[in-house]
């Protein structure tokens, strides 16, 4: 009881326990399939309040989690003690520097509204309601990602909580600042961070969406993986097949419908040209490839708003295996039994450059993402032998997209990046403080 009060006395800070009216509504996130029951949980409010929790966490030896909106929780986790970020939503945007300051609740919807006025636009992801610190420390593939790189490659500066209690500024050139921006899950709690802005105000974009048992979805991702060949290091593009549940709550064109499409975004003038190709594949949809301001980016994607249960991982390849692609696609497609998402990214251009940080396999050409709704271990059963058919050329996994398999830290990283982050980890938390890692 002392010691709660002894929390209570240095920041007046707001601390839920089991049993507490709004307890499960603090912990209550985007992702509903794993549950987390921490002794204590903090609603921060400042990098003081962050100050105060990670110092009590020590001082008692509990095991400290973050979480800003519950997008990339890893599994079932019960005792310690979870600061909760969603209050620290301040930004704000220098035009002059292209620059914004985003602490740690921030979402990234709040961001690309701040920017918009003044012709700048973040390097945020395919969702707008992800924590936008969270997203960037993980590395963050963003919707122009092949144009601009790595959202952490235009970080200029972080505020950062260690174990040891102390609020650090780091910047480029600081150990820190290669370690966070890439593998910050076990190195501190973030609490703000300067970004840099790009000057786009209108994009190419949108999604070319095909009937997938017409078109065979084979044969489109054939086409497709051709075409990545011959585009401009500017234009992003994923290729996406989703076998929709017949639902009244679904648009017309997607109930009980298996969908292959194309997502495009690209900043120069003859964006219609370099679809025109894509257009050929297949019976179409839904088209809604348009010229379209920044700030409905969002739409290219068109990502669920809803919170809901899932699992899945990704494998970041050196190439792309369309034979072998194609038979992922049929284990994955309708017959499956359950509904799996397949996303295929395609990856280089200036994700290929090196940057300060501990962001690795720039060498990979795809991503391949799988998430599969409801529970882990049917979703294994389905995901394993699908990631199995991409094992020659994967390079390893994918921070981001480890969704609910954070947990399993195999493949996260290379040899190299492991070692120095194993060697940052035991210098800034000895520890292991920060075990439980770091949430969305």
């Amino acid at each position: 009881m002392g010691a709660m009060k002894h929390l209570h006395d240095l920041t007046d800070l707001l601390v839920l326990r089991p049993g507490d009216t709004g307890y499960d509504d603090e912990l209550a996130g985007f992702q509903t399939g794993f549950t987390q029951r921490p002794a204590l949980v903090v609603g921060a409010r400042s990098a003081e309040d962050v100050v105060a929790a990670v110092r009590h966490a020590g001082d008692r030896g509990l095991a400290v989690g973050v979480q800003a909106t519950g997008h990339g929780r890893s599994g079932r986790t019960d005792g310690g003690l979870l600061i909760s970020t969603r209050r620290m939503d301040r930004v704000s945007i220098d035009p002059v520097a292209r620059t914004a300051r985003v602490q740690a609740g921030v979402r990234w919807v709040r961001v690309v509204e701040a920017a918009a006025p003044h012709g700048l636009a973040p390097l945020n992801g395919s969702a707008p309601g992800v924590g936008a610190v969270s997203y960037t420390l993980g590395g963050g593939l963003g919707i122009l990602a092949r144009e601009f790189g790595y959202a952490a490659d235009h970080v200029r500066g972080l505020d950062v909580v260690t174990a040891d209690g102390r609020l650090r500024h780091v910047t480029e050139g600081d150990e820190l600042y290669w370690g966070l921006l890439g593998g910050g899950r076990h190195l501190g709690v973030v609490t703000e961070l300067e970004i840099g802005l790009v000057p786009v105000r209108t994009l190419y974009g949108g999604s070319l969406a095909l009937d997938g048992r017409e078109a065979d979805p084979a044969a489109v991702l054939r086409t497709y993986e051709e075409w990545t060949r011959t585009v401009p290091d500017t234009l992003t593009s994923s290729l996406a097949a989703v076998p929709y549940p017949d639902l009244p709550a679904l648009p017309p064109h997607l109930r009980g419908r298996y969908v292959v499409s194309v997502r495009i975004a690209y900043t120069g003038a003859d964006g219609e040209q370099l679809v025109a190709p894509l257009r050929e594949m297949g019976p179409v949809l839904a088209d809604s490839l348009r010229v379209m301001p920044y700030a409905e980016s969002h739409t290219v994607h068109s990502d669920p708003d809803v919170p809901h249960a899932y699992y899945g991982d990704s494998a970041v390849l050196s190439g792309l295996d369309v034979d072998r692609g194609g038979e992922l696609l049929a284990r994955t497609g309708p017959g499956a039994g359950a509904m799996v998402v397949v996303q295929v990214n395609h990856l280089g251009g200036a994700l290929a450059r090196p940057a300060p940080n501990s962001v690795p396999y720039r060498e990979g050409r795809f991503l391949v993402r799988l998430l599969a709704m409801g529970g882990r271990e049917a979703a294994r059963e389905l995901l394993d032998p699908a990631f199995a058919l991409l094992a020659p050329r994967t390079l390893g996994r994918s921070v981001n997209f480890a969704f609910g398999a954070g947990d399993r830290t195999e493949g996260l990283y290379d040899g190299e990046t492991r070692k120095r982050l194993a060697e940052l980890e035991s210098r800034y938390d000895p520890a292991s403080l920060f075990r439980r890692g770091v949430s969305a």
